[in-house]
């Protein structure tokens, strides 16, 4: 970047009489003209992550930082009296729904940060998800209009669209470039859907209810829409620069694929090459085998997307054709496995597309995101393709990139590592593992950072839910998207327990603890809906109780999003992580809560294992049961029932018992339900591992009076996050996989 033009001309610019708004976009769109252009990628092996979502966040802070000024823009707007945190009032661009997203932003920095060729492809949203409201403790969805502050962070590429079709229908895809800033200048390209009202709809919002045929279809549009467009440009930039021998494709280009919402890139690669092309089907299918690599993100089946054929063959009968085919290609290469193991690899069956079989046939490699999740993948998900394909599976744990999730959101306890071991942990995340020989002798120095954090946290809370919450509160969070098997609803029965037992007096000397939630559901969620509702109506009673509400607190943060969170990590002491044992293929909320000096209270999920191996158990608080119990309680029948006493019961009862109401929707009764009578009850063991949570809760109360040996364990959490820095991840990712060293 040239800085000193960028600074000069800063200096020179007028601040009078300009809102916000302005400001941001002037001081941003001269970012930009400075920067430089985006780095030429010909001549090397460049890898295209194709996502869904892509979970930005705010722009302004991080890429000025990235760009090596914020500091400097401070100061100066400082002196023109203008306070920088102003352009908090900038919304987030809400492109994503959570990790998946978060995710793909990160390893967008990091790679830019490494200067490793990495570039986005995915969909420019006109309204992203939705901006989350409440309204008598339910969630109500709002558009989330995020370009009504400008965009001057993107440059629209009118000279680069191309016509997407489908059977019924022609749609033009724009690009729109967002630079990520690093050592190099990589690009993230959004497509925005122009031409009739209709086509408009495919990159109006980012999913679409999906529970009718019609919102099926346009998911099915959308997906294609990204893929087909990025798959377009891939190839005819090849054959621009290096001849017509697609052979050698793959030596120039890796297609990363984030989750099976992009897997219709691999037919429509493969269609494009046969159709466009006039390459022979097992030519193409050879080359797309050396291209394409598949994350996968779950091991829950309704994740694991599979597609009625009859709703693709109506707007894509080409794809369908080819994916039919592919099918048949993938029966011969499998011809000597078991009928079971062809059942459960089959692409096509009973009139069904399995998208996520297509992927990891056609992968070169495919990964899980922390060693329990592979391990589920290549010995239960997809046990037959493991073993038909030696090697196939990898392990490539998530990571989060520390300078915005530390150094932009933490500016004070970066200062304090400073202090202790140096600087060049910043370069070299790494480096921070030298904390390990320091931590007690700055634990007081860690409390003072953890209580101005948290300070600021609860300000926010306050200014943005007109919640007051003391300083001296010690902070529980749960933070993240909203699903059953998150069981934000355990959570909220732990809280209950806590406040029957400081009500009857069985619990004594609690130190002050408020719970902080946030989270969105998905609009046809409808018991995920019941779930933020109950606990609203959980936080209404205890903050209005006077015999309690100095001793527990409940807030659900309202429209919880990037921004939010950058808050919550700093200012919090506890990070909830209470999934389902086998369920959270990793989490990336539970490394951002580490690296800024929160213990890990959750069950042997994902990268909790990780964390606690790393930090060490007795570090964090880690309780319920593991997937080895969940296996053998299944085997032996599983009765929730069996596991309501005292508390617990009384707390379940309150779905019921009249304590809260739903408004008349019968939501709770369905909860209710949902636990303890439906067949095959509490699908997510909430009551079996309730008892032990509270427990581990309790425990977390009692250690923190000692506030030295406690920000110890928290300050050893940041000695050893360095691992769960997605600089690692992604130069494993480019050396194992894309390998572009």
């Amino acid at each position: 970047m040239k800085k000193e033009q960028f600074i000069k001309e800063l200096q020179k610019l007028d601040v009078k009489n300009k809102d916000v708004i302005t400001l941001y976009n002037e001081i941003s769109s001269l970012a930009m003209q400075c920067a430089g252009d985006i780095t030429p990628t010909e001549g090397k092996r460049n890898a295209y992550y194709l996502s869904m979502e892509f979970l930005i966040g705010r722009s302004f802070y991080n890429n000025l930082m990235e760009l090596g000024v914020l500091a400097q823009t401070q100061k100066i707007l400082t002196d023109k009296g203008v306070d920088i945190n102003v352009f908090e009032e900038i919304e987030d661009a809400a492109l994503g729904n959570g990790g998946l997203g978060r995710l793909a932003a990160c390893f967008l920095d990091s790679a830019a940060g490494l200067g490793l060729p990495l570039h986005g492809y995915g969909i420019r949203y006109k309204y992203g998800l939705f901006k989350q409201a409440f309204k008598n403790g339910c969630q109500v969805e709002l558009p989330d209009d995020w370009q009504k502050f400008g965009d001057p962070w993107s440059i629209r590429r009118a000279g680069e669209k191309r016509v997407i079709k489908y059977a019924d229908m022609e749609v033009t895809a724009v690009p729109y470039d967002m630079p990520v800033f690093g050592k190099r200048i990589n690009r993230l390209r959004l497509f925005q859907a122009e031409g009739s009202e209709e086509a408009q709809k495919i990159s109006e919002y980012l999913y679409p209810a999906d529970d009718t045929e019609e919102g099926k279809i346009l998911r099915i549009r959308q997906e294609y829409f990204f893929s087909a467009a990025t798959v377009a440009e891939l190839l005819e930039n090849f054959v621009k620069h290096n001849g017509g021998d697609f052979n050698n494709f793959p030596e120039y280009n890796v297609i990363q694929l984030n989750d099976t919402h992009p897997v219709m890139a691999i037919a429509e690669f493969i269609r494009q090459l046969t159709s466009d092309y006039k390459l022979a089907f097992p030519d193409a299918l050879r080359i797309a085998k050396n291209t394409f690599a598949y994350t996968n993100h779950t091991v829950l089946p309704e994740a694991l997307e599979t597609w009625n054929e009859e709703y693709i063959r109506k707007i894509l009968p080409e794809i369908a054709d080819i994916i039919v085919e592919l099918s048949l290609y993938a029966k011969r290469e499998q011809a000597e496995c078991g009928s079971a193991e062809a059942e459960e690899m089959a692409i096509y069956k009973n009139g069904r597309f399995y998208m996520a079989n297509l992927a990891v046939y056609v992968a070169k490699k495919v990964n899980g995101v922390a060693k329990l999740h592979t391990e589920i993948l290549k010995s239960s998900t997809f046990k037959a393709a493991n073993k038909i394909y030696p090697g196939k599976f990898q392990n490539k744990t998530n990571g989060i990139t520390h300078r915005r999730w530390l150094e932009l959101c933490n500016v004070e306890l970066c200062e304090l590592i400073d202090s202790a071991i140096g600087t060049d942990w910043r370069g070299n995340i790494s480096g921070l593992e030298k904390l390990n020989g320091c931590t007690e002798k700055f634990a007081e120095q860690f409390t003072a950072v953890k209580a101005a954090k948290k300070h600021s946290l609860l300000k926010y809370i306050a200014d943005k839910e007109g919640i007051k919450i003391p300083d001296n509160f010690l902070v529980y969070a749960q933070v993240k998207r909203l699903h059953e098997y998150k069981r934000q609803l355990m959570t909220a029965f732990a809280i209950l327990e806590l406040y029957f037992g400081l009500k009857d007096g069985t619990i004594t000397d609690f130190q002050p603890s408020v719970f902080v939630f946030g989270a969105k559901s998905a609009p046809s969620y409808k018991r995920a809906k019941a779930i933020i509702k109950f606990i609203n109506e959980i936080a209404s009673k205890v903050n209005s109780d006077p015999e309690t509400s100095g001793l527990l607190r409940v807030v659900f943060v309202c429209n919880y999003n990037v921004s939010y969170a950058e808050k919550i990590v700093a200012g919090s002491d506890v990070s909830l992580q209470v999934s389902t044992a086998g369920l959270e293929a990793s989490g990336t909320g539970n490394m951002k809560f580490m690296m800024n000096g929160a213990v890990t209270c959750g069950t042997m999920d994902g990268a909790n294992i990780e964390i606690v191996e790393l930090a060490g158990r007795h570090n964090n608080y880690i309780f319920g049961a593991t997937v080895e119990d969940l296996t053998a309680v299944k085997e032996n029948g599983y009765n929730p029932a069996d596991y309501l006493k005292g508390a617990a019961g009384r707390a379940v009862e309150t779905l019921v018992d009249g304590t809260f109401s739903d408004g008349g929707d019968g939501s709770f009764k369905e909860l209710y339900d949902s636990l303890l009578t439906y067949k095959d009850p509490d699908n997510y063991f909430v009551l079996l591992d309730l008892n032990s949570y509270v427990k581990s809760l309790l425990q977390i109360n009692s250690d923190y009076k000692d506030k030295k040996s406690f920000a110890v364990k928290q300050l050893n959490n940041v000695a050893n996050s360095a691992y769960f820095s997605s600089d690692r991840t992604i130069a494993e990712y480019s050396r194992e996989i894309w390998e572009l060293y």
